[in-house]
Order: C-alpha cells, then sequence, then structure tokens
C-alpha cells in the first residue's frame, strides 16, 4: 500500500504541482482580503452569566469601554494663550469623524438655578471665551468649586484630562485606523503648535496599538523566521537547494495561512498573527526528516528513484502521524468556547496538516527533478559535532541508565516545586514593555487620575422611580465615599454625584452644600431636578447614561487602576463586595459589578482553565493515536513519560523566574506537547521496524544513530525559530518563544536518553 502511494505521487507529481499552484494563488488572493481585529477581549462566551448580564448593561446604559482619554499636566495650559489654543484643538477632536463628544476643560458646564422655571440649566462656564489672563484665572477659580468635575478633569495638581467619547459603530469598523491616526495627528499637531506633551489611555487607544503592533510583529517574525532558518538550514546541509526548497514549501503553506482566514472570516489577532512565523518553524522539520533520510538512502542505493520511493514509503506514514499530532495540539483549542482561542486552533491545525500534504508531494517531486546530491551535500551526516553527540547520547543510555533515571527524578522533584509557586495573573493592558509609550501613559493615568479601567455599578432598587428613594440615595453615597477613599479608584460618577451638584447649585453654587439634600430641602431639590431623568431627557443625555427609563436603576461608573487579574480579582471580591452587601444588608436594592474590567478578570481565568482542559485533550488524543500506531500499550506509557518530563520542567522554570500563567505561557504546554512527541514517534517507529530484524540493542543502536541526526537537526531548527519571538515587544510572545524552545529542546534530550534507557530497561524485563 505505501509503495503504491509513492509511486501514484511519482507519477502523477507534475499534476500535484500544478493543483498545488493553482491553489496557492487563489489562497494568496484571497488572503488579501484579510483583517485585522481591534478586539483582543473576545474571551468570555456570550451564553456565561456575567457576560449575558454585561450585554444588558450595555443595552441599558450604554458602552463602557469607548472613552479615549488624553491627558496633560503642565502648568502652561493655564496661560491664556495655551488654552486657546487647547480651546481649537478640542473643537478639532469634536469635528473628527467617528467623535461623539468630547468632554474637557474649556467644554466645561455648571448648573445654574432657574428660579423662573423652577429647575436648572447647563451653562457653559467657557462661553464666551475669556479675553485676558484674569478673566480665565477667574474662571479656573470657579472650576475649583465645582466639585463634581474634582478629581474627574482637572485634579488637585493641575493634571487635565479630555475624555473623547467614540462612537461605537465606527470602532467596529473599518473607519477606525482614519479615526485614531486623525485623533493621534490632531494631537500632535497640538503638542508641537504649544510644547505640551499628551498622555493616552483607554481601551479604543490601548487596543488600537496593539493591533498596530500585530501588524509589525508579523512581517518581522515572518521575515526573521525565514532568514534564521535558511541560515541554520545552509549551515547543516550546505546546499542551496536544501535551503530553498524547504523555504518554497513553507512560502506556499503560509500563503495558505492568510487564505484560510480570510475563507472561514476570521482576523488577524495577537495569536493567529503568530501563525505564520510558527507555520515555518514547525514546517521545516518535516522536509529536514524526509531530506535526511534521503540522503541517509542515497548512500547505499545509486538510483535516485528507488530511494525516493523509500523515502515517501517510509517516512511519508510517520510524517502524516507526527504531523496529526502536532495539528491535534491545536485543534483541541478550537473544542473551548473562546473565540479567538477557537479560531487559532482551527487555521494552525488545518495548514499544519496542509504543511504534510505539500511537502509529500512537492519536495520528492523536486528531488526527482534536481542532479543526485554530491559528496559534499552529504558530508553533514558526518559531522564530528553531531557524531559526537549521537556517541554521548548511546553512552549514556547502555551505560548510565540508573544515573538517567535519578537525575531526571531529582529535576522532577525539584520541578514539582517549581509548579507550586506559579500564579495565574494578566493585565488589561498586558505584555507590552514597561518602557513603551502606551505603559508609560498608562502609569500616567493611574498616578493622575487613579486609572481608565471602567468598572460599573448597578443598583436595582427593584421597584419604578426607586431611585428617588433618599435612604437609598445615602446608601449609594456612603458607598461612592468608601470607594474615593481607595488610591486604586477615580472618584464615581452617578446619580448621586449629580444630584449632590444639583443641590450646590440650588445654595448658589457653594461647595459646602455638595452633599445630598436633607428632609428639609429634598424636596425643593428634587423639584428642580425631577424633570431632567423623569422624562428621561437633559443637555448631556445625563439620565440615559445613569439611570434606566423608569427610574428603577442607577449606574455608578468609575476607573480603577490596572492591577492585574489576582489582585483585581481579590479586590472586587474581598474589598468591594463585604462593603456593599454590609451597606445594603437592610435595603431590598440588589447591587450588581459589571463592565470591561470585570469581564477581562473572569475571561483570564475561564481562558487559562480551557487551556489546561484543552492540554488534557490532546493528551488523550495523541495516546490513542500512539496506541493504533503501535498497538501496544506499554509502548504508548513509554513514549508518553519523554514528552510529560520537560512540561512539568518548563513549568517549574516559570515558577522559579516568577512567569505568570497566563494565556501566552498556557498555551505552551498544549501545543509543544504535540509538537515534542514527534521525538518519540520517529525514534519509536524506526525502532520497532528494527526490532523485527535485529536484537533490542542492536535496533537501539541503529535507531540513535539515524533518527537521532533528524532529532538533533530538527530540534537545533525549533530551538533557534522559537526563540526568533524572543524579539517580540509583546511579554507574553516573549515567553511562548523562549519557553517552548526550552521545553523542545529539553524533549530531545530525554528522547535520546530518557526513552531509550526506559526501553533498554522494561524491555529486558
Amino acid at each position: 500500500m505505501a509503495e503504491k502511494f509513492s509511486h501514484f505521487v511519482l507519477n502523477n507529481r507534475k499534476l500535484f504541482i500544478f493543483l498545488i499552484l493553482i491553489y496557492t494563488m487563489f489562497m494568496g488572493y484571497k488572503g488579501l482580503d484579510v483583517e485585522y481585529n481591534y478586539d483582543f477581549s473576545q474571551t468570555v462566551p456570550d451564553t456565561d452569566e456575567e457576560m449575558i448580564y454585561y450585554n444588558s448593561f450595555k443595552n441599558t446604559f450604554g458602552e463602557d469601554g469607548n472613552v479615549f482619554a488624553i491627558g496633560l499636566k503642565d502648568s502652561s495650559i493655564f496661560n491664556i494663550e495655551n488654552f486657546r489654543l487647547y480651546n481649537d484643538y478640542v473643537g478639532e477632536v469634536e469635528n473628527i469623524y467617528g467623535v461623539k463628544g468630547a468632554l474637557g476643560l474649556p467644554r466645561l458646564q455648571a448648573l445654574k438655578k432657574n428660579n423662573e422655571k423652577k429647575n436648572f440649566n447647563f451653562i457653559n462656564i467657557f462661553d464666551p471665551l475669556p479675553n485676558s489672563q484674569l478673566e480665565y484665572d477667574s474662571l479656573l477659580s470657579q472650576i475649583k468649586n465645582e466639585k463634581f468635575y474634582e478629581g474627574k478633569i482637572l485634579n488637585d495638581v493641575g493634571a487635565l484630562t479630555l475624555l473623547v467619547t467614540i462612537d461605537k459603530n465606527v470602532l467596529n469598523s473599518e473607519s477606525r485606523n482614519k479615526l485614531m491616526n486623525d485623533l493621534i495627528s490632531t494631537s500632535e499637531r497640538f503638542s508641537l503648535e504649544s510644547g505640551i506633551k499628551l498622555h493616552y489611555a483607554g481601551l479604543p487607544y490601548s487596543r488600537y496599538i496593539l493591533a498596530e503592533s500585530v501588524k509589525k510583529e508579523l512581517t518581522m517574525l515572518l521575515i526573521v523566521s525565514v532568514v534564521v532558518l535558511g541560515i541554520i538550514l545552509f549551515i547543516f546541509f550546505r546546499s542551496i537547494d536544501t535551503v530553498f526548497v524547504p523555504l518554497i514549501i513553507i512560502g506556499i503553506v503560509v500563503t495558505w495561512v492568510f487564505g484560510t482566514l480570510a475563507l472561514f472570516g476570521f482576523k488577524i489577532t495577537l495569536l493567529t498573527g503568530l501563525l505564520p512565523p510558527i507555520i515555518v518553524v514547525i514546517g521545516i522539520p518535516n522536509c529536514v526528516y524526509m531530506l535526511n533520510y534521503y540522503h541517509f538512502s542515497i548512500q547505499k542505493l545509486k538510483d535516485k528513484k528507488k530511494v525516493i520511493v523509500n523515502v515517501i514509503k517510509t517516512i511519508g506514514l510517520i510524517t502524516l502521524i507526527t504531523n496529526l499530532t502536532t495539528a491535534v495540539g491545536f485543534f483541541v483549542l478550537s473544542t473551548t468556547d473562546i473565540k479567538i482561542l477557537t479560531e487559532f486552533g482551527i487555521v494552525a491545525g488545518v495548514n499544519v496538516l496542509a504543511t504534510f500534504f505539500v511537502s509529500i508531494f512537492l519536495l520528492p517531486s523536486i528531488y526527482l527533478a534536481l542532479p543526485k546530491p554530491k559528496s559534499n551535500q552529504v558530508n553533514y551526516l558526518n559531522y564530528e559535532f553531531i557524531n559526537y553527540l549521537i556517541n554521548a547520547f548511546r553512552e549514556i543510555s547502555f551505560s548510565h541508565k540508573k544515573r538517567v533515571f535519578i537525575v531526571f527524578s531529582i529535576i522532577l522533584i525539584f520541578s514539582f516545586y517549581g509548579l507550586s509557586k506559579i500564579k495565574s495573573v494578566s493585565f488589561l493592558v498586558d505584555d507590552v514593555p514597561a518602557e513603551s509609550s502606551l505603559m508609560k501613559d498608562l502609569k500616567f493615568f493611574e498616578s493622575n487620575f487613579s486609572g481608565v479601567m471602567p468598572l460599573e455599578i448597578v443598583v436595582d432598587s427593584k421597584m419604578k422611580k426607586g431611585i428617588q428613594n433618599l435612604n437609598l440615595l445615602k446608601r449609594v453615597d456612603r458607598l461612592e465615599q468608601f470607594l474615593e477613599q481607595k488610591d486604586y479608584v477615580s472618584s464615581p460618577i452617578s446619580l448621586v454625584t449629580f444630584i449632590k451638584a444639583s443641590r450646590q447649585a440650588y445654595y448658589n453654587n457653594n461647595p459646602s452644600f455638595y452633599t445630598l439634600p436633607n428632609n428639609r430641602d429634598k424636596n425643593f431639590i428634587f423639584r428642580y431636578i425631577s424633570d431632567g431623568y423623569e422624562n428621561n431627557v437633559s443637555n448631556d443625555n445625563l439620565s440615559k447614561s445613569f439611570v434606566d427609563s423608569i427610574g428603577q436603576k442607577m449606574r455608578i461608573s468609575l476607573n480603577v487602576a490596572d492591577l492585574g487579574s489576582m489582585k483585581l480579582d481579590s479586590v472586587v471580591k474581598n474589598v468591594f463586595r463585604p462593603e456593599i452587601d454590609k451597606i445594603f444588608s437592610k435595603s431590598k436594592a440588589e447591587v450588581a459589578m459589571t463592565g470591561t474590567t470585570l469581564i477581562f478578570i473572569k475571561g483570564i481565568n475561564f481562558l487559562v482553565e480551557n487551556l489546561l482542559q484543552s492540554m488534557l485533550l490532546a493528551f488523550f488524543i495523541i495516546s490513542i493515536i500512539m496506541s493504533m500506531l503501535f498497538k501496544n500499550f506499554k509502548m504508548v506509557i513509554i513514549s508518553l513519560i519523554p514528552n510529560i518530563i520537560p512540561l512539568i520542567i518548563a513549568g517549574g522554570i516559570m515558577g522559579y523566574f516568577n512567569i505568570p500563567l497566563k494565556p501566552s505561557s498556557a498555551l505552551v504546554f498544549s501545543i509543544v506537547f504535540g509538537i515534542s512527541v514527534d521525538y518519540s514517534i520517529h525514534f519509536l517507529a524506526k525502532f520497532k521496524n528494527e526490532l523485527l530484524s535485529k536484537k533490542l540493542e542492536d535496533s537501539i543502536i541503529n535507531t540513535i544513530n539515524q533518527t537521532g541526526r533528524s532529532m538533533i537537526f530538527t530540534s537545533f531548527i525549533l530551538f533557534f525559530g522559537f526563540i526568533i519571538f524572543a524579539f517580540s515587544n509583546f511579554g507574553g510572545t516573549i515567553v511562548l518563544g523562549v519557553l517552548t524552545s526550552i521545553i523542545l529542546f529539553v524533549a530531545m534530550i530525554t528522547n535520546l536518553t530518557l526513552l531509550p534507557s526506559i526501553i533498554l530497561y522494561f524491555y529486558k524485563k
């Protein structure tokens, strides 16, 4: 059967080459349509209870993650000339397509009591603009008395923030690029004219920067991986064709990756953006195994066609199995309810299998057309360094079996201890270098405005117009005062803050009256403001943003610092929740917390759990594949041991070096297990074949001599291929690259020392 397939491949090689080229052109054309995804938070399924509540919240009160914050801290802004420039700048921002509104110093409003109509009017503080520095200073003093804006727009050390609300529809469309470019270029022009440095933050901005970084990284990593692996191939094989043929094959599959994304309607995310360089790295070993066997066999059999038939017959099935196990490591990710993982798993799994088919149909056909390798092209089989390693592995396996078991047992003990120290933590703006402008700007907002990560609290009074109850409002006020005491929480905004501002306005803007009404003046105050939230209208849609249509629910909106998923989760559960329960213990009202920040925490925990579950599923499926291949349960156990140990060692390294368990690091285990088990499959398949005609020791010696070379070559390729990811700007990508390189290199060592030792020990017994 295998021989018939080999002849079938070679006899129809022109047809297969033509079909592959036509399909590649089609996939390249489709790949031009692939888009980048600006939302990296799709980690919680829509069926989850917290996600359902969050979507309900957005339907009632609107978006919580569509604010682009622009901050500054420069005393020159309080100079009348720079203020005028700032006013013009804010006007330009407001006119940018996609901007719904901008709230900043020049646009601040004050409530003014209208005794005639018995209501409040919103008055623009800077309308008209001041003509002199004296007028400007007077208006600034007035703003400092407006307690509503305290710590929100202008803080006590002179830092300002401009809050730009972006249209959700534009933010989720192709126009977002132009929108963000216009905002940033307009801001840079103001900085150039005024000499004032601006700082940017907010989810729209951070997602835009991350998406742009993904674009640059994809191109950089792809080019570097091709160049580095090309150099390594030339160093090993010292032949031009053995460099360009594998790279052509991998180039075809990379084109298919982009085409696959477009055909499935997927977008390039932080994960799928890694696929092209990953395919380059894990696809090259396919070619190396086939080339290595081809060069090894050509020295014995002089007929080139017979050698190539033998390569397809011998290596074909094993390569299919190894690609299948690698694909399983990816495919299991698609069993999760997480969209970005599902897309990554499907595209990766499909194209890993595609790598096999392109390799098996193209590489033998190309080498059948090329001249027979010269002696200098197969000299690498006798490299002194490789021979030294082969002899060392053989000596260790045969003469030091017990020492091998003892050494790995000690390593495992230390690794398990390291595993116990691993913590799971991620940040909303994660994996970005501390020296990057994005992180520096985030720190600016955290130090001056307690952060910009949105957190929402919803108070449900359980009755129509229940939010008018003064006792309920007092409870909300107690909660807001408690939150304001935390240095990692911004000043909350809610109906309560609006009512307090209304009372201050009622008493002629006296700051000492910025409190909730008492029993004596509540009727007067509520009479002035009732039209606003009962009729659901106001100058700035305050009612619609903070009160539902029937006056039953109210929203408390605040921002928190990016403390990390672990600390944020602890703060929410152990600080906020107990205080909420205490304040509202004797009230019928229900209080719930939601928002992008909490969904992020939920998503990180959900993502890590799903990744670990997918690794166990991959372990189970690969075990079944191994049992079908070897039809021997003992062989399955033996083959898995050398590939589980490197994963445990990687976990130990993470614990000792304080590398947190996050999506990027958890992803490593599922993927690498599928790749590392390839070593065992190649080794055991060759061993099983040798055992048919030779004694146990001779079978292992021949297996190490031949398969060991390919394993050493591919491990070097995989090591240097994945270590390229260490040059990324994203911490998660760096961790993925470094951990993967270490695990695969350790897996090579365990499969060439521990695996033979186990076979010798158990088979002799």
